[in-house]
């Protein structure tokens, strides 16, 4: 059952999440990551397509780690390589990129194929290191900086999209102004910002440093008052361009 309007279709490929990111609930919800089999996702995706989605966009708790639990490392490239010669299908749409795992390989495929969108949802969080080993993300700010590098040089045309966390516990004005330069120097196409969420089953709610909400919003705000400058930047750049 869809709940979208039938060009466009949600197709989950995985459920659950292995990660342990300190503010996360979601694997005390959802459980321990479980992919769905590629032959099952390509006859679902053969399915959506037969009744008329054009459009599918590949959703999972963690989709860069497509596949370890069922084949023993991650076939994400496999999959796409599959699903992008689904005959009468236009576009697909890739979110919820963890930044690990993503090789050469699932690169180029991204690069090179017919019908995958050159857009890319990678959350990230944070920026700075120190929150970042606090958070338990397990990719620092180097590796990120060098991964966002290569996807922009090797992907034509790249849309590159974040979502940034403000007022996670112990932040601190410093390291939220580290987190606004990144953003400024960075020009995400598209950015979003919550504000951290206390929730307390999750390792997070016991660390020192909680910041009020007003902080909290603050910082939020500011973010998404630079990104707005971004955004409209780049909306005022296609003016003139024909898409498909």
């Amino acid at each position: 059952l869809r709940i979208t309007p039938p060009h466009v279709a949600y197709l989950k490929i995985s459920e659950g999440c292995d990660r342990l990111c300190t503010f996360c609930a979601i694997p005390q919800m959802r459980g321990k990551h479980a992919s769905k089999p590629i032959e099952e996702i390509v006859s679902e995706a053969r399915q959506l397509v037969a009744s008329g989605t054009r459009e599918l966009i590949l959703v999972a708790q963690d989709t860069t780690y497509y596949g370890t639990d069922l084949y023993g490392e991650p076939r994400l490239t496999e999959l796409l390589k599959q699903l992008d010669v689904v005959d009468g299908l236009d576009w697909i749409r890739l979110m919820y990129f963890y930044p690990m795992y993503i090789d050469d390989t699932l690169i180029d495929t991204i690069s090179s194929a017919e019908k995958i969108l050159p857009y890319i949802d990678m959350p990230l969080q944070h920026i700075n290191d120190d929150l970042l080993r606090r958070m338990a993300r397990r990719v620092p700010r180097r590796e990120t900086e060098a991964l966002i590098d290569k996807l922009r040089d090797r992907i034509p045309g790249l849309t590159l999209r974040t979502t940034l966390i403000t007022g996670f516990p112990g932040e601190t004005d410093s390291q939220f102004e580290e987190l606004a330069d990144f953003v400024r120097r960075r020009r995400f196409e598209r950015l979003g910002v919550f504000t951290y969420s206390y929730e307390d089953s999750t390792p997070s709610a016991r660390l020192a440093g909680q910041l009020s909400e007003t902080i909290k919003r603050d910082r939020r705000d500011e973010l998404m008052r630079i990104q707005q400058e971004i955004a409209f930047a780049w909306s005022a750049a296609q003016i003139g361009r024909q898409q498909d």
